[in-house]
């Protein structure tokens, strides 16, 4: 009698397991049907998806933020090391556009810039030169983070450093040019915002446009780029726009409340946000040059490994 109930219990403990797997197996068809609909019916989105895993946003995003960090704040003491008194003004002028800085941030930047000691001291002149050049070689690593971001978006490999060494320095120089024209280009150069702002846009996806093709060596042709350059330069110009309605109180706040690290903390989340509108916007524009019905009218070389299918050959 206990041996028949123990057996009618296994049966029912194996009926009840293969009940199980009968669901999660029609569960898991379902998936893949509702996946199959969706890649019929929104292939840009199923690609754009999958590529953003690959390009693995978060981890490129906040390399790039420290990167960046790590090149923006030594620049800041070269300048106030060598450059002419009215360019250190320009360039105060132009983050006080890009951040609307105030109060207790305000006052250390204008310190750093603005003071500039006695300027034929001979060991300043000596620190400036040797701190140019160590910017610029520590710098270079930023320059290699976007050009890893590039690359990554379009699927490519690794260009070699004897041929993108130049150009990390010129991408530099070019960023650096850009962070100073920001406030007259701003003011539509002293003509107002309604001018300005159209400007900055057309500086933005400009600037990106020409990113692109500088980091990536030339092998994409200029057409296939534009996507990425217009989704990028809108972005950031919204982003930059709008920023001193927020970061001037966050950085006072933490400065105030935390310290010294506390306006570290909050600049670096700063650019950890844009650094992942950069990167979104980037492999977003390389999707969409991809995609069959914009790789018609950009005339977008075919790629391998691209979420569309394609295969990449070397462009112009």
């Amino acid at each position: 009698m206990q041996a028949g109930t123990g057996a009618g219990g296994g049966g029912r403990r194996a009926g009840r397991r293969g009940r199980w797997r009968e669901r999660g197996a029609a569960a898991g068809a379902w998936l893949k049907g509702v996946r199959g609909r969706a890649e019929a019916r929104f292939p840009l989105i199923t690609h754009l998806m999958s590529h953003l895993i690959s390009v693995n946003v978060l981890d490129s995003a906040t390399r790039l933020a420290a990167q960046t960090f790590l090149t923006a704040i030594p620049l800041i003491f070269v300048v106030a090391s060598i450059a002419p008194q009215a360019l250190r003004a320009q360039l105060l002028d132009s983050l006080h556009h890009v951040f609307g800085l105030s109060g207790s941030v305000d006052d250390e930047l204008r310190k750093a810039l603005l003071n500039t000691g006695d300027p034929s001291d001979q060991l300043r002149q000596t620190t400036g030169v040797v701190g140019i050049l160590m910017v610029l070689i520590s710098a270079t690593a930023c320059s290699r983070a976007m050009q890893r971001l590039c690359e990554r978006a379009w699927s490519m490999p690794g260009a070699s450093a004897r041929v993108a060494a130049w150009r990390w320095l010129a991408w530099l120089a070019a960023w650096l040019v850009m962070i100073v024209v920001q406030g007259p280009l701003r003011d539509g150069f002293g003509l107002g915002r309604w001018l300005g702002v159209p400007l900055l846009l057309l500086a933005e996806v400009g600037l990106w446009w020409w990113t692109q093709h500088l980091l990536l060596t030339a092998r994409v042709p200029w057409l296939p780029l534009l996507p990425g350059a217009l989704l990028t330069g809108a972005a950031l110009s919204v982003l930059t726009t709008t920023a001193s309605l927020y970061v001037p109180r966050a950085i006072n706040h933490s400065l105030e409340k935390y310290g010294s690290l506390g306006a570290v903390f909050t600049l670096l989340s700063w650019l950890i946000t844009l650094c992942v509108v950069i990167t979104l916007c980037v492999t977003a524009g390389a999707v969409v040059a991809r995609e069959p019905w914009a790789a018609r009218h950009l005339g977008t070389p075919e790629s391998p490994g691209s979420p569309s299918g394609a295969t990449l050959t070397k462009g112009r």
